[in-house]
């Protein structure tokens, strides 16, 4: 199975691609930030930079603690989209 990466926080572990080949979202919530494609883009109108920067300012809490691995980096998995060292 391939997995995919959320474009706002960099999960990598997403199920569908967030957008299929004609641009159609999937409706996939990320575990992680929470962002629903195709719901909190094109109704709510976020961007990936906008809604990232109020998960960050919210502390990075996870949609689905569940999913949450033991050790997660939040900064290297934020450099997945946002690049750094």
């Amino acid at each position: 199975m391939d997995l995919h990466t959320c474009p706002v926080c960099g999960w990598d572990r997403l199920v569908e691609p967030p957008y299929d080949w004609n641009g159609s979202p999937s409706y996939e919530i990320c575990p992680c930030c929470g962002f629903e494609f195709g719901f909190d883009d094109l109704a709510n109108r976020f961007t990936f930079d906008s809604y990232r920067t109020v998960w960050i300012a919210r502390g990075m809490p996870w949609y689905d603690p569940s999913a949450k691995p033991p050790l997660w980096d939040a900064e290297a998995q934020l450099r997945r989209v946002v690049g750094g060292n």
